[in-house]
């Protein structure tokens, strides 16, 4: 029986920031220019940082090296979070907006914590 290796779209990690990316522009991009320019490019940039980190992370051969890829997608998580709340101080989302972006990211450091522990048990090197 062939072993069964693990693919990016198997983490759930992965999964959540893409899709959370996606919300995200398909939020923004409706902005009018000002708003969309200023704080919708560094909200994007940095959603898309997080699924971006990750699939780096995935595809580099040395644990450190992953580790350190998962790691900054950690720390873009809390930049969105930031974007998130001033998105909404300054009106720029409908609460149903923000109630979604928050609850996707909080689930990320858990994820994202997970993945971390996971290379660190399964990778020798």
């Amino acid at each position: 029986m062939a072993e069964k290796y693990l693919k990016l779209n198997d983490i759930d990690a992965y999964k959540i920031a893409f899709h959370l990316s996606n919300y995200i522009w398909n939020v923004v991009i409706k902005w009018e220019h000002f708003a969309r320019r200023t704080v919708g490019e560094q909200f994007v940039t940095a959603a898309d940082s997080i699924s971006a980190n990750i699939a780096e992370g995935f595809g580099r051969y040395f644990k450190k090296d992953k580790i350190k890829f998962y790691q900054y997608s950690a720390g873009s998580v809390k930049e969105c979070f930031d974007w998130n709340e001033k998105s909404k101080v300054r009106l720029l989302l409908k609460e149903e907006e923000y109630v979604h972006i928050f609850g996707e990211l909080q689930k990320m450091p858990e994820a994202i914590n997970r993945l971390i522990k996971y290379t660190n048990l399964k990778l020798v090197k």
